[in-house]
C-alpha cells in the first residue's frame, strides 16, 4: 500500500465515529455489560473483516494504523497482536455459541425463552453495528434473522426429540431394573 493510498483509506474509513472521544475503558465497560468481548477484540475483529484480503486480513496495516482507524484505541499493534485479538474474538464467539446451543439443546431454555434470547441478542448486535457505523439493508437484516430463526426452530425441535427419547430411555431403564429385581 502506498502512503497516499493509506491516507485515503484511513480518511474514508467511517467506523466507530459514534464513540469518537470515548476512552477505551468506557467502551470496554459498555461492551463487557452486553457481550464477552473487549473493546480491543471488537475493534480489531471489525477491522479484520473490513480489511480482508484474499490471503486474510491485512494485519500490518491494521496494527500500524489502529489509532487512526479506531478513535478509542491509542497505541499501534504488531501484526501478531492484531492476530491474537482477532483469534480471541473468534474463540469467544465460538464458546458463546456452544454455550447457547447447549442451553437450547438440553432443554434448559423453553421455546419462548429462546425467542426472547434471540430478540435481545439481535437488539444488542444491531446497536453495536449502529455504534460502529455499519448499516445493513433491511432485506439483509431480515434474511439473517430468518436464517437464524429457522436454525433455532430446528434446534428446538431436535432438543424436544432428544429430551423425549432420554425420558423414554430412562423410564425403560427404570422398568427393566424394577422387573429384574422381582
Amino acid at each position: 500500500m502506498s502512503v497516499n493510498n493509506t491516507s485515503d483509506i484511513i480518511n474514508k474509513y467511517k467506523k466507530f465515529k459514534k464513540v469518537d472521544g470515548s476512552a477505551y475503558t468506557k467502551v470496554n465497560q459498555f461492551l463487557r455489560k452486553r457481550t464477552y468481548v473487549t473493546a480491543r477484540e471488537w475493534a480489531i475483529a471489525r477491522l479484520c473483516t473490513d480489511f480482508r484480503t484474499k490471503g486474510g486480513a491485512e494485519m500490518t496495516f491494521i496494527g500500524q494504523n489502529l489509532p487512526l482507524l479506531v478513535p478509542f484505541m491509542r497505541e499501534t499493534y504488531t501484526p501478531q497482536a492484531v492476530n491474537q485479538a482477532r483469534n480471541s474474538f473468534k474463540r469467544k464467539v465460538y464458546k458463546s455459541g456452544a454455550t447457547f446451543f447447549y442451553g437450547a439443546m438440553c432443554g434448559f431454555l423453553t421455546g419462548e425463552e429462546l425467542d426472547d434470547l434471540l430478540f435481545q441478542a439481535s437488539e444488542v448486535a444491531r446497536f453495536l453495528l449502529e455504534v460502529e457505523g455499519t448499516s445493513l439493508e433491511v432485506d439483509e437484516e431480515i434474511d439473517i434473522e430468518e436464517r437464524i430463526t429457522m436454525v433455532m426452530r430446528r434446534v428446538g425441535e431436535a432438543a424436544k426429540i432428544l429430551l423425549k427419547r432420554r425420558i423414554e430411555s430412562e423410564d425403560e431403564d427404570i422398568s427393566n431394573t424394577e422387573g429384574s429385581s422381582l
